[in-house]
């Protein structure tokens, strides 16, 4: 597809590699020539420079034949009029990045006057990941599948686990437990593993199954399976507004530390019921009378990487919390994998993520198989939910007979809102959706998957 995005920050980079690298025709426009030219030499994709709200600029960047304009520009304004101006001119689908909560309410209003194909906030959906996290404070990461009757969840192996040295092909006997491990991050490397791999100690797992069969895995595993209760968020940003306003919903009781005194004013009137703590978070002695040591769950969400970095470490060196620290910088991401910070949040990756679905879902219409889509392990694995159609070669095949591509692995099997974890024996059915996971990214087809 032919797709324009207006944006050259985070999200417009890395929307712009991983659309490019999925085969799609992409153009870019900034108004930074030296950003402009720096996208052009890195990825095989054009670029203009100019304001993308210019229709001369849009027309230039070819929009009367566009397939889908994305604008993620730093400005909810300008990206709705890139959006309205793109529209009018080449009647494409329009994608737009709107963040300031001011407009949260009105999200449906202005989709449908404005026509729009999507609305994507990234701090919103940053923290709907993070809430989704603090329901299951053990996990790395949480996704779901098959109408969330399906979780993928990524787990760190600690020293003297129950999983330490054990095979996965004994896992169901010793274990007593139906769930699939098809991923495993050890150190720099991610692997598709067979029944003869042996987990050790720090490796970071994928775990495949519905939420009572992974929740009793967890259990076996002696590590909370409860909600946090106590959450302590240092700053006070929209992320933290949002996460907030969903955590308080839930009935846990939250603490921000903001040290702008504007900022908390605004927060204390947003959040009547949080606490709200007008103070530095890098202050330790604060930390510490702010209730560090007994809070369920510290989030390390101000503006900056490093103090977000810094906080996490010192939170980890004295408390059992759950972590999770925000981070927006594309570069840091091989330094902060080697360091124990709980749970990374990386915005534009989310953001990314969600267009990156549409995109999946605009292909259904012109016959693609992909329901879901997720990426995972820094984007070195996609797991993505498929559903069987008639002219499938899946069809009436017991999986032992099916030629699968190296390291694409079928997770799981969902037939009537069942799900089944397969072994060689299971057919798949004209119907079903399964769960196809795999190193090789870019499928968008299910023939993709076999040799």
């Amino acid at each position: 597809m032919k797709i324009i995005i207006v944006g050259c920050g985070n999200v417009g980079i890395t929307l712009a590699e991983q659309l490019s690298t999925e085969g799609h025709n992409i153009t870019v426009i900034d108004t930074r020539e030296q950003i402009v030219e720096s996208v052009y030499n890195s990825y095989d994709i054009l670029g203009v420079v100019g304001n993308g709200t210019s229709f001369n600029i849009q027309m230039e960047a070819g929009v009367e034949d566009a397939d889908l304009l994305v604008a993620v520009t730093g400005s909810d304004e300008l990206n709705l009029l890139c959006c309205l101006i793109a529209k009018k001119a080449g009647g494409c689908h329009t994608i737009a990045r709107v963040s300031n909560p001011i407009y949260n309410r009105e999200i449906s209003f202005i989709k449908e006057e404005l026509g729009l194909s999507m609305i994507i906030n990234p701090q919103l959906a940053a923290a709907r990941e993070m809430s989704r996290l603090l329901k299951f404070p053990s996990a790395l990461k949480v996704d779901s599948f098959a109408k969330s009757r399906v979780e993928l969840i990524n787990y760190r192996i600690e020293e003297g686990n129950i999983l330490c040295n054990i095979k996965l092909k004994d896992l169901s006997s010793k274990l007593k437990v139906d769930v699939l491990i098809p991923i495993v991050e050890r150190g720099d490397q991610v692997i598709i593993p067979d029944g003869e791999f042996e987990l050790k100690a720090k490796d970071i797992i994928s775990i495949v199954g519905p939420q009572p069969r992974t929740l009793d895995l967890f259990k076996k595993m002696k590590v909370p399976t409860s909600a946090a209760r106590k959450v302590l968020i240092v700053g006070g940003g929209r992320t933290s507004i949002y996460l907030a306003k969903q955590l308080i919903e839930m009935g846990i009781k939250v603490k921000i530390i903001e040290k702008n005194p504007e900022k908390c004013e605004v927060l204390t009137e947003m959040l009547p019921k949080a606490m709200i703590i007008c103070g530095d978070a890098t202050d330790k002695e604060l930390l510490m009378e702010e209730g560090l040591m007994e809070t369920e769950a510290f989030i390390a969400s101000t503006d900056f990487d490093e103090e977000n970095i810094m906080l996490a470490l010192y939170a980890k060196s004295l408390t059992n919390a759950k972590l999770i620290t925000k981070v927006h910088r594309i570069s840091y991401d091989e330094i902060i994998d080697s360091l124990d910070v709980g749970s990374i949040i990386y915005p534009k990756y989310i953001t990314a993520e969600s267009i990156i679905k549409y995109v999946r879902a605009m292909k259904n219409s012109i016959g693609s198989n992909i329901e879901t889509l997720y990426r995972l392990n820094d984007n070195r694995v996609e797991a993505l939910e498929l559903l069987i159609k008639e002219d499938s070669p899946m069809v009436g095949k017991p999986l032992s007979e099916l030629r699968l591509k190296p390291n694409v692995l079928i997770g799981c099997i969902t037939r009537r809102g069942q799900v089944t974890i397969p072994n060689g024996q299971s057919v798949i059915h004209v119907g079903d959706t399964i769960i196809l996971i795999t190193t090789t990214t870019g499928f968008h087809q299910l023939e993709d998957a076999l040799m």
